[in-house]
């Protein structure tokens, strides 16, 4: 059904059972007064002429005579009243042209209806000065005065209601143009077409839809892009690989002896790479796409500390020192991601360092936040270099690496609303400072970006180990 459809009969059904009962109800309250006013009428009338009867009492001198005798000719009453003036004992004396006897004659006071000749009659009787007045008028008279006064009341109320349902009609019409507008505009779009809609004069119940809409491009648009991006960077950075592999194993199967296992040596080193930068492509890809984090799960940033000096360094954990200022602090995102961006900087820290030489971790606690600070000793970056360090496949020269552990650094600090900040040590080496949000104090959560209404927790697991560069 559609909306314009469903908001007339809605407003239509309300708005003519509401008329309906309104009409009802004057109609009854009509009837019950009309039939008020009719008796009154009746009551009135009996009264002048008892009125009338009072001042002029020698007229009613001859009240001896049989019943009817000596009938004489009451003053006109209202039109369609017939009225009759008899005594106690029933003789009548007087009564209204074409009125019966039959029809009018009763002995009980006050109002009183009754059947004569297949047609019902409504009398009152007043007794008064020794005579006995009754006026009488048919119901069916009555019946059709009231006929009347009905169909005068309800012709307006139905042409008013027609006409009110007409503008309804029209107005729903009306209001319903700019959804319609919106409608013929989402239409014309192309199909890839995902830019916002543009702002126009709009109601402000649309409003809300426009921009859900626009929020939903929005989110379509980046998904799109991310996933066109995915599939160059795989395509761009895959190909080399995949050419050396492919060259390294021709030459294997060409060779005998020493060459055939260096090329297989190669061949081995190559599949190695290969399956080092598909691990951070798809680590990349989690990191930007949708993620569940289970909220109950509480992250601490010295747990955090522990698990990326496991997985940075198994072998060697005394090249990382760590160094703590306070108790533990909890983080307000995913103890995975956290864990994966300290790792990547460990990483690159350990990798670019003289050998045997030590890496200093330090976690400092402000208000808000949690800064992982990771100094080396290594040759550091220049100026230069450290405003493209965090670009995608960039890398110092030809050295190994995928060239996309900072960059996922920054993908999840721009998720969860953290930050990375890259500087010369001035004795020598890089200092990488990871700041984290914290955990409130109320329990939840900042408003962390990291969140999706769709995912999985697939991240946590399949990420140690790869090569951050």
């Amino acid at each position: 059904m559609s909306l314009r459809l469903r908001l007339l009969l809605m407003i239509g059904v309300s708005l003519s059972l509401l008329w309906g009962g309104v009409a009802v109800w004057m109609l009854r309250d009509l009837d019950d007064e009309m039939r008020r006013t009719l008796d009154q009428r009746l009551a009135m009338s009996a009264r002048m002429v008892a009125g009338l009867i009072s001042q002029n009492p020698a007229a009613w001198d001859r009240r001896t005579g049989t019943a009817g005798d000596s009938a004489l000719t009451v003053p006109a009453t209202a039109k369609g009243i017939a009225c009759q003036v008899s005594s106690l004992r029933g003789e009548v004396f007087a009564r209204t042209p074409g009125a019966t006897s039959a029809a009018i004659a009763t002995t009980t006071p006050g109002f009183a209806e009754r059947e004569i000749d297949g047609e019902r009659w409504r009398s009152y009787t007043v007794e008064a000065h020794g005579l006995r007045i009754t006026t009488a008028d048919r119901l069916a008279e009555r019946n059709t005065l009231l006929r009347d006064v009905m169909a005068a009341a309800i012709v307006p109320f139905v042409v008013a209601l027609i006409g009110s349902l007409m503008m309804l009609w029209i107005g729903v019409r009306s209001g319903l143009v700019p959804l319609e507008r919106l409608r013929q505009a989402l239409a014309s779009r192309a199909p890839d077409a995902l830019t916002p809609i543009p702002d126009a004069p709009m109601p402000r119940e649309l409003q809300p839809l426009v921009d859900t809409l626009n929020q939903l491009l929005e989110r379509m648009r980046v998904t799109i892009s991310r996933e066109r991006r995915f599939t160059s960077d795989a395509a761009h950075e895959l190909r080399t690989p995949l050419t050396a592999l492919k060259t390294h194993l021709q030459v294997a199967r060409i060779t005998r002896g020493k060459d055939a296992e260096m090329a297989l040596d190669y061949a081995e080193e190559g599949a190695a790479r290969l399956q080092y930068t598909l691990q951070q492509l798809l680590t990349l890809a989690q990191v930007e796409g949708p993620f569940s984090w289970d909220e109950t799960q509480r992250t601490y940033a010295n747990e955090v500390a522990r698990l990326a000096m496991r997985d940075a360094a198994p072998d060697t954990p005394e090249l990382i020192v760590l160094d703590s200022d306070g108790p533990p602090v909890e983080l307000a995102l995913p103890q995975a991601l956290a864990v994966t961006a300290l790792r990547n900087l460990l990483d690159n820290a350990l990798r670019h360092s003289p050998a045997q030489h030590s890496v200093k971790l330090e976690i400092q606690s402000a208000p808000d936040a949690v800064c992982f600070r990771v100094c080396d000793s290594g040759p550091g970056l220049g100026a230069n270099e450290l405003t493209r360090v965090t670009q995608r496949f960039w890398r110092r020269d030809t050295g190994r690496g995928s060239g996309l552990g900072l960059a996922i650094v920054v993908a999840i600090t721009e998720r969860c609303g953290g930050s990375l900040a890259l500087a010369q040590r001035p004795t020598g080496g890089l200092v990488a400072s990871l700041t984290l949000p914290r955990a409130k104090r109320d329990g939840s959560n900042c408003d962390l970006r990291c969140r999706a209404d769709h995912g999985n927790n697939e991240f946590a697991s399949g990420h140690k180990h790869a090569d951050p560069d």
